[in-house]
């Protein structure tokens, strides 16, 4: 996978996860479609994913900065 990939990857997922995890979006959404007991366990999930992606980006910043200084 190419760092432009990557980053875009990283990018995208770091956005959708903190506009959930900071934002009631999800919350609103799993109400009004009536899933509202999954609400608890958002924090589970949103969380590592919001590391995971911000992970995803940091590898992709410092792929590009090795392949540049080479």
């Amino acid at each position: 996978m190419n760092e432009r990939r990557l980053m875009r990857i990283g990018i995208v997922g770091t956005v959708v996860a903190a506009v959930c995890c900071f934002t009631p979006v999800l919350v609103i959404l799993l109400g009004a479609i009536g899933l509202s007991a999954v609400i608890g366990m958002l924090d589970y999930v949103l969380f590592p994913a919001l590391a995971l992606f911000l992970g995803i980006m940091i590898y992709a910043l410092w792929k590009r900065r090795t392949a540049r200084s080479n």
